[in-house]
């Protein structure tokens, strides 16, 4: 029985290093945008139950067919497989009704299953899901708590709306000062109306000592990314401010272009 044994594990371990290669092979095709390739690579793993291929067949279904009841089909067996990529993909496309029918309800189960893993995006649109009642019941503390997750992780959107809850004092206590901690590490991203809200913050001086300089920079640089709101702030703010303190902000928001241009 010995021999047979061991020319069952050699068999299995033959196996296993084909398939390390095929993927390999498979994932270098993919980052080259090699999609014919990563195809013939990936579908015969992924049909002996690869979750990864599986996850990649369903990125490409999407990227390169626009088929998205394939994708959804290799999506939900990585999923089941307790893949986090493609629990968050199958998620989106429920939410967006694309290769299966609209399902808010299945969208917040397969971004949960993602969100536990630690997918940053899934607990962010988890947390979307939460404060707008969107395939569950409306709760916003369940929304801070889950965009406090994703914003922890650096997701910016997920900050934004972490910060906005806190300045509205809804599924938190009000608290200006972790508003602006927020929005500044969302507007240090670039992301336009955390820069917006935390320029306003500045102008009001709440959860931050008021600087009409700094004010009009933040909103300076929401402005020129085309935040909308944030050119009639950046008036009123400008008719507090002496044409030196306006000149001093505009030399700040070039500074702040030059060491992180978004």
């Amino acid at each position: 029985m010995k021999p047979l044994f061991l020319l069952s594990g050699v068999w299995v371990a033959g196996l296993f290093l084909a398939g390390c290669a095929d993927y390999e092979a498979g994932k270098a095709a993919f980052d080259k945008d090699d999609y014919p390739a990563a195809f013939r690579e990936f579908e015969p793993l992924a049909n002996r139950g690869h979750r990864e291929a599986q996850h990649y067949l369903g990125v490409m279904y999407i990227k390169d067919r626009a088929d998205y009841a394939q994708a959804a089909h290799w999506f939900r067996r990585a999923a089941e497989e307790g893949h986090p990529d493609a629990q968050y993909g199958l998620g989106v496309l429920y939410d967006e009704g694309r290769g299966v029918p609209q399902d808010h309800a299945q969208a917040a189960h397969w971004f949960r299953k993602a969100a536990e893993q630690g997918r940053a995006d899934a607990q962010y649109n988890l947390g979307i899901m939460y404060e707008q009642g969107n395939g569950l019941a409306r709760n916003d503390t369940e929304a801070a708590s889950w965009y406090r997750k994703a914003a922890e992780q650096g997701q910016p959107l997920a900050q934004y709306n972490l910060g906005v809850l806190y300045g509205e004092g809804r599924g938190a206590p009000q608290d200006y000062v972790l508003a602006a901690r927020w929005y500044r590490r969302a507007a240090e991203q670039g992301l336009a109306q955390a820069q917006h809200n935390l320029g306003a913050l500045y102008d009001a001086g709440r959860g931050v000592p008021q600087d009409y300089v700094r004010a009009y920079a933040w909103l300076n640089l929401a402005a020129a990314q085309g935040y909308e709101p944030a050119h009639a702030a950046r008036e009123i703010c400008a008719s507090s401010m002496t044409e030196e303190q306006i000149a001093e902000a505009q030399e700040l928001t070039r500074e702040w272009e030059v060491k992180d241009p978004h």
